[in-house]
Parts: C-alpha cells; sequence; structure tokens
C-alpha cells in the first residue's frame, strides 16, 4: 500500500458510515457531511441509523482533522483539503416520476472539486447506471477544479453492498467490487479496499463493468420478488396457501427461495428505474425490468384490497374501522423509511375509510411527518382494534400479545409470513 494515505468520506448515512468506520481503523478518516444535526450525533458516538453501536463508533472518533488514524466528522468542507482520497456514498434516488435523481451526486462533486488537487482519486459508490461516474460526474470535477481527468486526477467506482439492519453480513463481510479510470488506478482503489475489506475484493475490467454490475443485483432480485408476488396473487385466488408452495418447491436443490412482499428501500425499489432509464436512452425498451416493477409497485393496493376483502368475511364495518398498523420502515429492525411501500397500504386503507394507527418504535416520527405526512407513534397504543396488519416482521413487534389489542371479530394480516397460525391470513 502507498504511504500517507487521507481518506474522505462524503456522506455519512447508512453507506458512508460504517465505510468511513472500517476504513478508521487503518487510516486517517474525515467524515464529511451538510447535515450539522447528523454530524453532532456522531461526535457525541450516537449513530441514529442504528448500524454502528455506541462503543463501537467512539473507539475510533478523533477530535481533530489532523490525526493519523481514526474518524473525524465534520460538516466543513475546509477539513478534507488535505485527503487525497475521497469516497462518495450519497443516495441516487428517483424522482416522482420514477426517473433517476442525480443532484446529490452532482453536488458531492461540485464540493470535492473544489478541494480536489493533483494525484488526488475520487471513487464513486452511489448506486448509478453504466456511464454516470465518467460521463456525468467527472466533468463536473473538471469543470470546479480546474484539472484535467486522467492526468491530474483520477476516479475509481465501487459499488456499495451495504444490507441495512443486518449485523451478520457488515461492510468489510461483503466482497467488494472495485474498478479504477486506468490500469494503474484500478489496482491501487483495490488495494485500498482490500487492506479493510476481509472478505475480498473483485476488480473489474472498467468502470462501467462495475456500475453496470451493481444495477443488476438489484434489477434481478426485484424481477424474483416480482414472480413471487405474482404467485401469490394466483394462489390466493385458488385459496392456496403460497408459503406452503414455496416451502415444498424449495427442497429443489436449484430452487431460488424468494418471498411475496413489499419491495421499498432506496436499492431494489428504485435501482431497475435506473438501469431501464439508461437502456431507453439506448433505444431499447425493457419489458421484464419494468413489467416487475410495475408487480411490485402495485402490491401495497392489493395488500390493502385483500385486507378490507377479510375484514368484511368477518363481519367488519370497513369504513371508520380502526386499524393498527405494526411498522413503517421499509424493512424489519431497521428505521430506514426511505422509499417504503408500507404507506402504500396505509393511503390505500385509508381510502376506504379506515382509520390507521402506526406503530414503529424506529422509525422517527419527525422524518415520517416531514417525507409522507403521517402521524406516528412510537410506543403501543393501548386501545383495541378492528384490525391490526403486521406490515414490517422489527423483533419487537414478534413478542407482542396480539389478543390484547384486538377486538371481538378483529383480523390480524400479516404481510411478512412469520406469525404462522397467530394470524388470519398472510401474503
Amino acid at each position: 500500500m502507498e504511504k500517507n494515505i487521507k481518506i474522505a468520506v462524503i456522506g455519512l448515512g447508512y453507506v458512508g458510515l460504517p465505510l468511513a468506520r472500517l476504513f478508521a481503523t487503518k487510516y486517517a478518516v474525515v467524515g464529511f457531511d451538510i447535515n450539522k444535526s447528523r454530524i453532532e450525533s456522531l461526535n457525541s458516538g450516537i449513530d441514529t441509523t442504528l448500524e454502528i453501536d455506541s462503543s463501537t463508533l467512539q473507539k475510533v472518533l478523533v477530535n481533530n482533522a489532523d490525526s493519523k488514524i481514526g474518524l473525524y466528522c465534520t460538516s466543513s468542507l475546509d477539513d478534507i483539503e488535505q485527503c487525497n482520497y475521497f469516497i462518495i456514498t450519497v443516495p441516487t434516488p428517483v424522482d416522482k416520476n420514477n426517473r433517476p435523481d442525480l443532484t446529490p451526486l452532482y453536488k458531492s462533486s461540485e464540493s470535492i472539486g473544489k478541494v480536489l488537487k493533483k494525484g488526488d482519486i475520487v471513487i464513486y459508490e452511489s448506486t448509478v447506471y453504466p456511464g454516470v461516474t465518467e460521463e456525468q460526474c467527472v466533468p463536473v470535477l473538471e469543470k470546479i477544479s480546474g484539472l484535467k481527468f486522467n492526468e491530474d486526477f483520477f476516479v475509481g467506482y465501487s459499488p456499495e453492498r451495504i444490507n441495512p439492519g443486518d449485523k451478520e453480513h457488515t461492510v468489510e463481510k461483503i466482497l467488494k467490487v472495485t474498478s479504477g479510470s486506468t490500469p494503474e488506478i484500478g489496482l491501487k482503489v483495490d488495494s485500498l479496499y482490500k487492506s479493510v475489506i476481509i472478505a475480498g475484493t473483485h476488480l473489474a475490467p472498467s468502470i462501467k463493468v462495475a456500475e453496470a454490475a451493481k444495477v443488476i443485483e438489484n434489477s434481478q432480485r426485484d424481477i424474483n420478488i416480482a414472480f413471487v408476488n405474482e404467485l401469490a396473487k394466483i394462489f390466493n385466488l385458488m385459496n392456496i396457501d403460497t408459503q406452503e408452495v414455496l416451502k415444498a418447491a424449495g427442497t429443489k436443490w436449484n430452487f431460488l427461495p424468494f418471498k411475496p412482499g413489499l419491495v421499498g428501500g432506496h436499492c431494489i425499489g428504485v435501482d431497475p428505474y435506473y438501469l431501464a432509464q439508461r437502456a431507453q436512452e439506448f433505444g431499447y425498451h425493457p419489458e421484464i425490468i419494468l413489467a416487475g416493477r410495475r408487480l411490485n409497485d402495485s402490491m401495497g393496493e392489493y395488500v390493502a384490497s385483500q385486507v378490507v376483502k377479510l375484514m368484511i368475511k368477518k363481519g367488519v364495518s370497513v369504513n371508520g374501522a380502526h386499524l393498527l398498523m405494526l411498522g413503517i420502515t421499509f424493512k424489519e429492525n431497521c428505521p430506514d423509511v426511505r422509499n417504503t411501500k408500507i404507506v402504500d397500504v396505509i393511503r390505500a386503507l385509508k381510502e376506504y375509510g379506515i382509520v390507521v394507527t402506526i406503530f414503529d418504535p424506529l422509525a422517527s416520527i419527525e422524518e415520517v411527518k416531514k417525507e409522507y405526512k403521517l402521524d406516528t407513534k412510537n410506543s403501543l397504543p393501548t386501545e383495541k382494534f378492528d384490525a391490526i396488519v403486521l406490515g414490517v416482521a422489527h423483533n419487537e413487534f414478534l413478542k407482542l400479545n396480539f389478543s390484547e389489542l384486538q377486538k371481538e371479530s378483529s383480523l390480524l394480516y400479516d404481510v411478512k409470513g412469520v406469525l404462522g397460525a397467530l394470524a388470519d391470513n398472510r401474503l
């Protein structure tokens, strides 16, 4: 490894913080984020995303940007001027029309351009379609810095593979794909990650290959989940238990164990649109990718309609009924509410005239209100409900005594398929 490595990690969210923490065990790392309250929380040893526990975080925190090893968190660009590796881990969402929104990438590239020096390497981790790094981000770096690409500065791409809420498959235990804008830079980028990723690395031959590899990982998963979601709809019409069908089919050695459900979050529910957009720019209309997206995006309304049908069968008056939604985050044991499809279920239920109470001990009340204009509770309600929907399988929910929350003839619907015989029905 080369000497005097100093790393700046831009964006200290679900991806950036675990990566910065890991690099800080071996290098001098400056974590940069424009969210000042986020920086204050981190400097006090608190990670509100729950990815890094307090004791682990505090072990690597340092008080100034000049430390030889450790993590210094800041919202000031001046503190990253002396870094020679810049790793960008900002989100890449879609807009209301499901078109890629590269604004966070452009803005972070502008920020790095202001401090970029000769010999520096900028590595992007954000999920993008093939070509974004070199065709969209590099021109911004050149324009702001006044430096020339592949002569004065270089870039790499190493797609993030963080699984929020997963304490087993942490960043150092997941094999990392790497790439560089020249063969030599590719080796440097690969060597940097290899020094901390115990699972190893895979050096891709080009940045575009690495970008494409990332975007198809989640597209493939999206399509597979869409397939079992469609099966769930079919078998429900036939009055066949989908979970039992999948269990039986899973006895074959090469059957893929996907389960039906709501597909949200900042990866699987978003990345296919990036690939589809790029394909359309080349004159190809992707049929399977977009069909999978349409089906998965329709599942919120489908779940709501199934809940209403079952309430009617139980003799529950739907209009004005009180329903408890357990969970609003996009996945279990994780506070992330970005692109959560539970919101689709809630909105559809409200259209039937149902009064929905949302309980999620992990979700930020303020964030949910700001993002979705919905009220949530962090403590368990004391009243009884006409229906309960387990939307997210938080560990805390699995310990609940549901009978204490249910009125007579109340419905318990299990979106995640984890309650077994306790539930009246499941997806």
